[in-house]
């Protein structure tokens, strides 16, 4: 079971641990022995996460997500399997955090009369700036 929050936790039959040979560090041990591991979480079966949620998780997957419904988070950082198992997790369980956070709604503002005012009078000193480096006429 992996624990994600207070209120969110993911049953063992939710995601399948594999393990594949890592690239980077190791010495000899890196052609021997399997030790990244490739995390698939069923994040589209899950009844853990509400469908806003999924979507959100959808969008901030990218290319992890497969088209299955599935998420895969791999990690081949440390050269031990048990320390890139807890590093996979961790990333799974920093993403759906991020994905259970509902965004504030945008609360649509008008400007105030001030802050037109002063765009305005902007725009109209620009406008003589650039008049005025205009080439002169030789004829008056």
């Amino acid at each position: 079971m992996l624990r994600i929050n207070d209120a969110v936790s993911l049953a063992d039959w939710e995601f399948s641990e594999s393990f594949v040979r890592a690239s980077g560090p190791g010495g000899q041990n890196v052609n021997k022995v399997a030790t990244a591991v490739e995390l698939r979480f069923e994040a589209a079966r899950s009844p853990n996460l509400d469908p806003a949620a999924k979507a959100r998780l959808r969008r901030l997957a990218g290319r992890r997500w497969t088209s299955e419904g599935a998420v895969v988070v791999t990690s081949d950082r440390h050269r031990s399997q048990a320390l890139n198992r807890g590093d996979a997790r961790e990333k799974l369980r920093a993403l759906i955090l991020a994905a259970l956070e509902r965004p504030t709604p945008r609360v649509a503002t008008r400007p105030t009369k001030g802050s037109i005012r002063r765009r305005l009078d902007a725009k109209a000193h620009r406008g003589a700036v650039k008049t005025a480096r205009a080439a002169v006429d030789p004829e008056p």
